[in-house]
């Protein structure tokens, strides 16, 4: 039987399996989650208290729904789990796979990876600091352990993550001393349109959400810089729509500007990458359906950031392909109706785009002693000075100046650090390049690979 590996257990992961079951076939399924849901719908762990309808709020029914039919799988032996773990490197047809026993060896035929998106960081003067988290931190925190990550917090960026994590916190009894949105009104109301021509009565629900947050709200800021000590952050600094600076008091900030689709694997995978205008990032070239190369699948935000709902849709389709070419026969109206479904959220996530920008000006004027590469300390003076000898070319920047060679590895400088760059030599990001990536996709302790649990001595 034709082994597939399914990498990744959330929406798109979750109905891309669901899919391959239906037909007969019984894959295996990778995740770093300790259990299926992914980021969207994470689940806490057992005995938490705080119900769906509190964690997901109108999306409870989609979460229950996914859950139910992920753990109808793990419970009936229809597909092989691995929860836990994580995909360190792809070669030859096996996945290397870091799980709580040590490094295993995953054969496979075919792969389908749906590893989703992280939070895109903007480096904001004193962000290195204690205290200073991402969104998807804070949410992650809320959901899977039911805490804020601080007495008094401030949330900025921009995207409706922005928005949502916030209403979660006010929900949940945090308090949140403001929420600051570099994304100017003008931007926000020509984007929004566009999202509700594609998506009404879901941009609709976003409009309440953010009406919730009442005067904590502020649009088109410029961050300034993060003042504390070691302990973590006192204050934020910011600028108003009119240019004038503003001091807010917190003992926490957390950052993000929408999504950075996480493209390791895919990369090591064998997939090819194009820039985005768009979402002003490197993504992964599929075709309609997925497929990103011979035997590779792609699906969810790792692919194209649509959300939830276009991570189900693509999960599916993503399956199709595979089914399809080992030639099984397809239900061709149900992948009329998906394809409609990621046509339609590729017009809202355009508008999204649209209403949240990137900051790009705010990035390239960073100051030249602010920490640019949070992992390596690496300044944005200190990557400024290899240009003469790198110019515009991003890894061989990142030899001299070592931005993207730290834990993250690059997950969070990168795309900084090229607009960094951009500014600096008069081009634009995407003429930077991309940095490659390299085995281990994750940090992994050595003692891991000195011991396998899949060794036969």
């Amino acid at each position: 039987m034709t082994r597939i590996l399914v990498v990744g257990a959330g929406p798109a992961g979750i109905r891309a399996t669901e899919t391959l079951v239906a037909a007969g076939l019984c894959p295996t399924v990778v995740d770093e989650g300790s259990r299926a849901g992914g980021q969207i719908y994470r689940r806490p762990p057992e005995g938490f208290t705080r119900p769906p309808s509190t964690l997901y709020g109108s999306e409870a029914g989609k979460a229950r729904r996914l859950h139910d039919v992920f753990d109808g799988f793990v419970r009936d032996r229809k597909i092989a789990y691995h929860p836990a773990c994580s995909v360190l490197g792809l070669h030859d047809g096996v996945a290397q796979v870091l799980g709580p026993t040590g490094v295993i060896s995953l054969p496979y035929d075919r792969l389908i990876i749906a590893t989703g998106a992280t939070d895109r960081l903007a480096p904001v003067p004193g962000w290195q600091m204690a205290g200073v988290y991402s969104l998807g931190a804070a949410q992650i925190a809320l959901k899977a352990q039911g805490v804020a990550l601080g007495r008094r917090m401030v949330l900025a960026g921009s995207g409706p993550l922005l928005t949502l994590v916030a209403a979660q916190l006010i929900d949940a009894g945090a308090e949140v001393a403001a929420v600051l949105d570099t994304a100017p009104w003008r931007a926000q109301v020509r984007g929004g349109a566009r999202m509700a021509l594609a998506r009404p009565f879901f941009t609709l629900r976003g409009l309440r959400m953010r009406a919730r947050l009442g005067r904590l709200y502020k649009a088109g800021v410029t961050l300034a810089s993060i003042e504390g000590e070691g302990t973590g952050p006192q204050a934020i600094n910011w600028r108003d729509a009119r240019g004038r600076m503003q001091r807010t008091a917190c003992d926490t900030v957390a950052l993000g500007w929408h999504l950075r689709a996480e493209t390791a694997l895919a990369d090591l995978a064998g997939a090819s990458f194009e820039w985005s205008d768009t979402w002003e990032q490197w993504l992964p070239r599929t075709d309609a359906e997925g497929r990103a190369a011979d035997g590779l699948y792609l699906a969810g935000d790792g692919m194209s950031l649509l959300g939830a709902d276009g991570a189900e849709i693509s999960g599916r389709l993503a399956a199709r392909a595979c089914l399809a070419d080992l030639g099984y026969q397809m239900d061709m109206g149900a992948y009329a109706r998906d394809l409609r479904g990621a046509r339609r959220l590729s017009r809202f996530a355009k508008g999204v785009a649209d209403a949240f920008p990137w900051p790009a000006d705010m990035v390239r004027a960073l100051p030249d002693d602010a920490i640019l590469c949070r992992c390596e300390g690496v300044t944005a003076g200190e990557l400024r000075a290899t240009l003469p000898l790198s110019g515009s070319e991003a890894n061989r920047a990142k030899s001299l100046s070592r931005v993207g060679m730290g834990r993250c590895q690059g997950r969070y400088c990168q795309l900084a650090g090229a607009e960094v760059m951009a500014a600096a030599t008069g081009v634009r990001a995407a003429q930077m390049g991309r940095l490659r990536v390299q085995s281990p996709a994750r940090p992994a302790p050595l003692a891991a690979f000195a011991t396998r649990s899949d060794s036969q001595d």
